[in-house]
């Protein structure tokens, strides 16, 4: 029997340009068709003794004859003696390559003639597609080279063209040989075979699966196969890309993904399953459920191995061929919904990647487009982020970043970024941080056209979190964006801007946050937000282009000094104040020199790695102090200090130097970048466990932010910005109608002041500049002042850090030009330059003289000049101040400070909150020399604070002082002075006298006014109080008061605004934590009876309950920062004992002083009850103070024992207040859930203001920063110590006070009674506003008509 073929499956040939073929068709013509055409070739193929040459000649002939041969007109009978030749044994089995190749091209000849019926049996048939595959197999492995091409491609051509091949579906064994044509025909493809010929075999293979009935499982296993070839690399999960780079990532997720288009053997079953994919569906869903159903019931490593590849398979298939995936996707959402978290893992995975494909590949799939085919899935995917197990909501974030990275509507991006950023407050940690390090991964388009701004904040906050993994997350992404971002950003890209231009200051506010945040964000400021020039980049002072390179550690980052420092001005052009103040603050520029640091390396070799010659104990001993300071700058001080001591161990003198190197404020910044890689490479090969810890230590020691490089670039925009801006250099930023050059000059002018203030021997390599810049703006009549105010200011700290530096005779004669001029800076800093020259005596003598005869005719803006030169001789050359001190003091006291300075008239109606302050440059020229001349007299107390005369010297001017703060502001206490100067002046009052008492002498004769000094900080005034604070904080600090002034801060409790409280608070807490145990005894502890006597004295102390209540919150604000379970017994020991002496004031003040003493025992007792301590008696002895204490009357008498103890028997403490104070212990009842609670109100002053009606923060501009505030910017070095106090007090994590019960009863109580208790200023100044008012009426009402 003859096999019959399906006539739908063998047509006629198409030639589609092989080799050798040939093109035959069929001819017609009008007159009918032509008679068939017969076989010409009438000779034997098989036979003895023929050659296989003879045979090769003969079969190449019969190849050349059938090819010509048209199908349709053909006579079949001449065919059938070379037809049955042709399957014999000796032919199909003949040993020459040649013989067979046309053996193999004669018979696919035949069945493209004999088509649609073999003229073969099947186990003809059998044999010869055996035959045909085998040549295939062999003859195509060498490609073009093979010596039979032209005939193999001729085959694989006619099985192509006439689909013969579908013959094999009808064959006994036909799924063998099936599975066989596929695996040969994909593993030739695999050669880089030509293109037509891989279109042939997809043509044969489509054929074959099109044709056969039932799919062959091994078929579809070897198609699938060919979608795994990398499914090592694709499979591997994010864990093990973090360390890659972007690139590497992108790369190896195409893959996964199915992107290997450069793959024949991919792109061939690509094509075959694009072509059958209707019959292949059926066929797919089945293979994936066989897989996944077998193996889900018992994960074992084995079958979790093949569930993850079927996982991975889908995913490459939707990416190619999305079509067969018809029934698959239904399946994977069921898998959503498994109990087995790891089914729901992959199947969360998968779907992530298939929903975030672009469908870039022709014919494959998209995610928008299978989000639209099955709705539902992508709403189960996306409940995933919300799934009970970490592990699936885990692998739902790193799936996201795909659809982030990839075109999406703006549903799609809303959706995926709302959940994206509810998954950055995840329970799980490392499902927060995973959600940080997406963003990290993005470019810069993609951040900013498909990420919100919000979204990027959002991740930006994350820089606070709790977990060192997830900050360490959050703030490198927004570091890296910043990074990519900023070419754009100095461009002035308002996109760039917007999106990217408030990330340094977020990373600053985390330096603030706490310890714990603290180095990973310097690390970030470091490495990313300004990282130092590389290494192989040569310095350009002078340079003013911006470089463009990317930011990193060793590579990117800008080209040259001059750009790096640029850099630093568009930064801080987005920063806000704070941020700016801890930009300085991490600078190093304001730490004292010879700073800790130095003091360190100097210990380190003095100790010599343990070999100390001489006082081994004090080298020893200094070097623990040294460490442990430096070690609470850490967040680990334990780890820090180890690491410390050994490196102080390792002992080599070459990272001593390069850390010299490093510190050393005349180095510039190519010198740090060389000194700071070398000091790395050389510890890390010494002892790499240290290199975290001596890398911060490295970045706080070192002028990485500004430096000695820094200047020119500094100046130069100093110069460009213009004239003095008309807004303040503390005010740096950006203001309306302000150009880019003027932000630039004010961000420079602050960089300059504070090094001048705090670092001047970087401005040391630079005189000569500064000189130049002075003598060419004094040539200039419409010079630069603000140039000339920065250049004279630098030329000043340079000459009073060594003096004689600015020597040259035409420099001092233009600087003493300045001096006689009517601009108070210029003249100040000329006069501290003429002060500090080498003929400094005979100089100053001349100014002094001159202008203290020039004071009476000077005009006010002339007057102010002067004053600002001899506050600035009183304390640089007091010898020559005091040449004329008698007409210069009798002038300011008379002229000056007792001068009427009245309200403007247009003033008088305004609020309260606005007439209280004004900033420097509205005062009139009056108010400015009177605070000046409060700053003369306390400059030369001080100046002459070790000389006998001292007391002599100070005592009127101490007096006078307190008269300013008695009288708010005034000398007479009738005076209807201007409410802004009052502030102005009792602010400058309060300053002088904390200043005043840092010498023990003038200390000791400001105890008795002790109270009206402390009540500052209770002004109604809120710049006063902020102000003073501020300063007395920095003091503080550097415990250069006396204890008694620590207790100041604690009387802020009830400020209205939260900033004092805050601030007091920060500072407490910081320097009461880093004080060592005898320091917190004597600075601390002790004072708390200092406390109770001034509570006792407080202007507004009673008996009354709201009174007491709020005596209360002082004491509890002390102990909720004070008290721990150590120190309780000496503080209630201390409570005690105010009742064994009297006040040394009066026997009223007594009794106040054993309420508050009452009182705190009693809060005492219930704190200790509260937290569970123990109340012991305090063993040791104390010594009450005796300045402020006096021993009870008639020590003789021998009943003095039962009179104490008559006193202390005796309650005064109200008995209603022991009721209250029950009341407080209890827990508040909650009246209403979190969700009801209702927004804050409006912060204001309590109606009973404790001392003063207190103010809070008028709606003004800020108050300007020290650094900048003009006529109080450049005082004595004291008066800098705040900003050393407030770095300290952002270092640390400082300790927040319980809750304060009873706050809503008492505002409720006071509004209900509407009182308001005064204290003496605030009294005095309501006196004085009843006098304007009554006299405005007068002069509004006019002369009486009855007149």
């Amino acid at each position: 029997m003859v096999a019959q073929t399906r006539k739908s499956g063998v047509g006629t040939s198409t030639n589609t340009g092989g080799p050798t073929t040939t093109t035959t068709t069929t001819k017609t013509t009008k007159t009918g068709p032509p008679s068939p055409q017969k076989l010409k070739f009438n000779e034997k193929l098989v036979g003895k003794g023929l050659s296989t040459d003879a045979l090769l000649k003969k079969l190449k002939a019969l190849h050349t004859e059938l090819a010509e041969l048209d199908q349709e007109n053909v006579n079949l009978k001449s065919l059938g003696a070379c037809t049955k030749e042709l399957v014999s044994t000796g032919i199909l089995l003949h040993k020459d390559k040649g013989v067979k190749a046309y053996a193999a091209c004669c018979l696919a000849d035949l069945l493209r003639l004999y088509a649609p019926d073999a003229p073969y049996t099947a186990p003809e048939l059998s044999d010869i597609f055996q035959f045909f595959f085998r040549q295939l197999a062999t003859g195509l492995q060498r490609g073009s080279d093979s010596a039979y091409y032209s005939e193999y491609f001729h085959l694989l051509e006619s099985l192509s063209t006439v689909k013969s091949v579908v013959l094999v579906c009808d064959l006994p064994g036909a799924d063998e040989l099936m599975v066989q044509v596929f695996r040969d025909f994909f593993g030739l493809v695999r050669l880089d075979l030509a293109k037509n010929v891989e279109m042939f075999m997809a043509d044969i293979l489509v054929a074959l699966v099109d044709e056969c009935q039932i799919l062959p499982a091994d078929v579809l296993d070897v198609i699938m196969a060919q979608f795994m070839d990398n499914a090592a690399s694709s499979t591997s999960t994010n864990k093990d890309n973090k360390d890659k780079s972007d690139k590497e990532k992108e790369k190896e997720n195409n893959n996964a993904a199915g992107l290997t288009h450069t793959q024949p053997a991919y792109r061939l079953a690509v094509a075959v399953c694009n072509a059958t994919a209707d019959k292949l569906q059926r066929h797919v869903c089945q293979y994936f459920t066989d897989i996944i159903v077998s193996s889900a019931h018992d994960l074992s490593d084995e079958n979790y191995a093949s569930v993850r590849s079927a996982h991975t398979l889908i995913k490459r298939l939707h990416h190619s061929c999305p079509s067969l995936l018809h029934s698959v996707v239904p399946q994977l959402e069921e898998e959503l919904r498994v109990e087995e978290v790891q089914l729901r893992v992959m199947a969360t995975q998968v779907l992530g990647e298939m929903f975030s494909d672009s469908g870039n590949f022709k014919g494959g799939g998209s995610g928008g487009e299978l989000e639209k085919k099955y709705p539902s899935t992508w709403a189960l995917w996306v409940a995933r982020k919300n799934d009970k197990s970490a592990v699936v909501r885990l692998a739902w974030v790193e799936a996201c970043r795909g659809l982030v990275l990839g075109a999406q509507s703006e549903e799609r991006r809303g959706v995926v970024e709302e959940s994206l950023e509810t998954k950055l407050y995840d329970p799980d940690e490392k499902i927060r941080g995973a959600a940080c390090r997406l963003y990290a991964q993005l470019d810069y388009e993609t951040a900013l056209h498909h990420v919100s701004a919000k979204m990027l904040r959002a991740v930006g906050g994350r820089g606070v979190d709790k977990k060192q993994s997830v900050r360490h997350e959050a703030l490198t992404s927004i570091g890296k964006l910043y990074s990519v971002a900023y070419p754009e950003i100095e461009n002035g890209d308002a996109g760039a801007i917007a999106h990217f231009a408030w990330i340094p200051e977020q990373v600053l506010h985390a330096v603030t946050a706490t310890l714990e945040v603290k180095p990973t964000a310097e690390q970030v400021l470091w490495q990313y937000i300004l990282p130092l020039p590389p290494k192989t980049s040569d310095s350009d002072p002078g340079s003013g282009s911006g470089g463009k390179g990317g930011v990193g550690e060793g590579a990117g980052g800008t080209a040259g000094a001059g750009a790096w420092t640029d850099r630093l001005l568009t930064i801080m052009r987005y920063l806000d104040e704070k941020a700016v103040g801890t930009l300085l603050g991490i600078s190093g520029v304001r730490n004292a020199r010879p700073t800790v640091f130095e003091r360190f390396v100097q210990c380190c070799v003095e100790n010599n790695g343990g070999i100390i010659d001489e006082d081994e104990e004090a080298v020893k001993r200094r070097l623990n102090m040294v460490v442990k300071h430096i070690a609470s700058f850490f967040h680990d001080p334990i780890k820090a200090a180890e690491d410390l001591h050994a490196f102080a161990k390792i002992n080599e003198q070459r990272l001593y130097k390069l850390l010299t190197t490093c510190m050393d404020t005349q180095s510039d910044v190519k010198t740090i970048v060389k000194a700071s890689s070398e000091f790395v490479k050389r510890l890390e090969q010494q002892s790499s466990g240290i290199v975290g810890t001596m890398a911060s230590f490295l970045r706080k020691a070192t002028l990485w932010i500004v430096n000695q490089s820094s200047i020119p670039t500094l100046v130069k925009r100093v110069q460009k910005g213009g004239e003095d801006d008309p807004h303040p250099p503390g005010n740096r930023g950006k203001k309306k109608g302000q150009s880019q050059a003027q932000v630039a000059a004010n961000n420079a002018q602050a960089l300059l002041v504070c090094v001048a203030k705090h670092c001047a021997g970087v401005l040391k390599p630079h005189v000569a500049e500064f000189a130049k810049a002075v003598a060419s703006a004094d040539k200039d009549k419409d010079g630069n002042g603000r140039l000339v105010e920065v250049c004279l200011m630098a030329l000043a700290a340079v000459a009073k850090a060594e003096k004689g530096v600015v020597n040259d005779k035409r420099t001092i004669e233009r600087v003493k030009k300045y001096a006689y001029e009517a601009n108070p800076r210029h003249a100040k800093f000329a006069a501290r330059i003429l002060a500090h020259s080498k003929k400094s005596e005979e100089i100053c003598a001349e100014v002094v003289e001159k202008i203290a005869g020039n004071l009476s005719d000077a005009d006010p803006e002339l007057l102010v000049a002067h004053i600002a030169v001899l506050a600035e001789l009183a304390t640089s050359a007091p010898d020559a101040f005091e040449l004329k001190s008698d007409v210069i003091i009798g002038f300011l006291v008379k002229e000056t400070l007792m001068a009427p300075c009245p309200s403007d008239e247009n003033a008088m109606d305004a609020d309260d909150d606005e007439v209280e302050w004004a900033e420097e440059d509205a005062l009139p020229p009056l108010a400015r020399a009177k605070i000046l001349s409060l700053k003369v007299c306390r400059r030369r107390c001080l100046a002459h604070a070790q000389t006998e005369d001292a007391l002599e010297i100070a005592s009127p001017v101490l007096k006078m002082f307190f008269t300013l703060l008695a009288n708010g502001g005034s000398i007479k206490e009738d005076a209807d002075d201007d409410p802004k100067v009052k502030s102005r002046v009792r602010l400058q009052a309060a300053w002088s006298l904390v200043q005043l008492a840092t010498v023990e002498k003038f200390s000791e004769a400001i105890a008795p006014n002790f109270v009206l000094l402390a009540l500052t900080v209770q002004d109604s005034c809120f710049q006063v109080r902020i102000g003073f604070l501020t300063k007395l904080v920095g003091l503080l600090h550097t415990r250069k008061l006396h204890p008694r002034f620590n207790l100041i801060p604690f009387l802020t409790v009830h400020d209205p605004e939260a900033e004092v409280k805050e601030k007091a608070r920060n500072n407490i807490a910081f320097a009461f934590r880093r004080a060592p145990p005898d320091l917190k005894v004597s600075q601390y502890e002790m004072p708390f009876i200092r406390l109770l006597h001034v509570l006792a004295h407080h202007p507004d102390f009673g008996l009354e309950e709201d009174v007491l209540q709020q005596t209360a919150k002082y004491i509890n604000f002390y102990l909720d920062l004070i008290a721990t379970a150590d120190n309780l017994p000496l503080l209630y020991h201390l409570a005690m004992k105010a009742k064994t002496v009297r006040d040394a004031e009066s026997n009223t003040s007594s009794e106040n002083l054993y309420v508050t003493s009452e009182l705190a025992q009693e809060l005492i007792k219930r704190r200790t009850k509260q937290h569970g301590w123990s109340l012991t008696s305090y063993p040791g002895k104390i010594k009450l103070p005796s300045d402020i204490f006096r021993a009870l009357p008639n020590p003789e008498l021998a009943n003095k024992a039962c009179f104490i103890f008559l006193i202390l028997k005796t309650q005064y403490l109200p008995a209603e207040a022991l009721k209250w104070l029950d009341d407080m212990e209890k827990p508040a009842p909650k009246e209403r859930t979190k969700t009801e609670r209702k927004a804050a109100p409006k912060r204001k002053a309590q109606r009973r203001s404790n001392g003063s009606a207190k103010r809070g923060r008028p709606r003004r501009k800020k108050q300007e920063s020290s650094d900048h505030e003009g006529i109080h910017d450049d005082d004595s070095e004291k008066e800098d110590d705040s900003d050393a106090a407030s770095e300290a007090s952002n270092a640390g994590v400082v300790p927040k006070s319980p809750t304060e019960e009873g706050d809503s009863d008492e505002e409720k109580s006071e509004e209900e009674t509407g009182e308001e208790r005064l204290g003496r200023g605030a009294r005095t100044r309501a006196k004085a506003k009843a006098k304007r008012h009554a006299k405005r009426k007068t002069k509004a009402n006019g002369p009486s008509s009855d007149e």
